[in-house]
């Protein structure tokens, strides 16, 4: 992004009333020759802008570069081949961010799914990360918030594992005592964050259901453990049909809601926050769409168009903020 452009999107986070904003600090970027040389400008200038307008940044650590990936591998979503090289670069990070003020980090994103962590999800490989990786992080900066990496809500088919699954099996190895909270996110569109269904929507897997996060969580021994919602959002455009929330616009064809749904999913989603039991935030996705290519609902989940033009949402969101500190709605 231009130093306009990231100026702005920070600027819409100030005007909504957000104190914090995600970003990913790709090792990518950071380390794209070789594990002793850093590229820190780009990040640098993020962690600048975000200071100065007195948000607190949490930075996602993902994304390996070539060099250390496992053999056979070609895409940055691969797991590391050592996750000691992935450790040393969120040491090296916390290193440098903690005097500007970020302590805290979330541990990847989604490695429940084949997208995201390849060559496939993997449980056992992902503790290994994390527990190297907090212990990095803790040796720069003693006072690290460290959060397991955002886990997508999704069922365990064609290599993706459920939420509630990766973190069973994350905890039987002991990695929730490795964290401080619990990453997730629970898009529930084209329905809403507090809708009671019988089915069980992704937020209400949080601890409306059978098996959900909090099942989870205080069978492993920590049950006051938060959730944060790293992800939550909905497109407003896309390949299928539209929704407008009502029944009969909701079907196996639906990718995506109206704007008018959009700003309602913003407002419910903030208010239900507020009222869960042990969900400490909630991060909307995102700013500004990504294009305007209606083959990739992915493009659509801004609070703006890709023109710079707001949806609806951006009013909403920033209404609701404001009511719920005023302890109104």
């Amino acid at each position: 992004m231009s130093d306009r452009d990231l100026g702005a999107a920070l600027d819409d986070a100030v005007e909504v009333g957000a104190q914090w904003v995600r970003a990913d600090l790709a090792w990518t970027n950071i380390q794209p020759d070789g594990p002793d040389t850093y590229r820190w400008d780009a990040f640098d200038r993020v962690v600048t802008a975000v200071e100065e307008r007195g948000l607190t940044l949490l930075p996602v650590l993902g994304f390996t570069p070539e060099w250390a990936r496992p053999a056979g591998c070609a895409s940055k979503h691969c797991r590391p081949a050592d996750a000691r090289d992935f450790a040393a670069f969120a040491g090296a990070a916390a290193t440098r961010y903690a005097p500007s003020g970020v302590h805290t980090w979330e541990v990847w994103n989604e490695p429940n799914l084949v997208a995201s962590w390849k060559p496939a999800p993997d449980a056992g490989a992902y503790t290994e990360l994390l527990r190297e990786t907090s212990q990095a992080l803790r040796n720069s900066d003693p006072g690290a918030y460290v959060i397991l990496g955002g886990l997508a809500a999704t069922s365990t088919k064609d290599g993706d594992i459920s939420e509630t699954a990766f973190l069973r099996e994350v905890s039987a190895r002991g990695g929730n005592h490795l964290v401080e909270a619990i990453g997730y996110h629970p898009y529930t569109y084209p329905f809403l964050a507090s809708d009671v269904t019988p089915w069980g929507t992704p937020w209400e897997r949080i601890d409306g259901t059978r098996d959900s996060l909090r099942s989870v969580l205080a069978a492993n021994g920590t049950p006051e453990m938060p959730v944060w919602i790293t992800e939550f959002g909905a497109p407003t455009d896309g390949p299928g049909t539209s929704s407008d929330g009502a029944p009969g616009t909701v079907g196996p064809d639906t990718t995506h809601v109206s704007e008018e749904r959009q700003a309602q999913i913003a407002a419910d989603g903030v208010r239900t926050a507020a009222a869960t039991p042990y969900v400490a935030a909630l991060i909307w996705y995102a700013e500004r769409d990504l294009g305007t290519d209606r083959r990739d609902s992915e493009n659509f989940f801004g609070l703006r168009r890709a023109d710079g033009s707001a949806k609806p949402a951006l009013d909403a969101l920033r209404d609701v903020i404001a009511g719920v500190r005023r302890g109104s709605v």
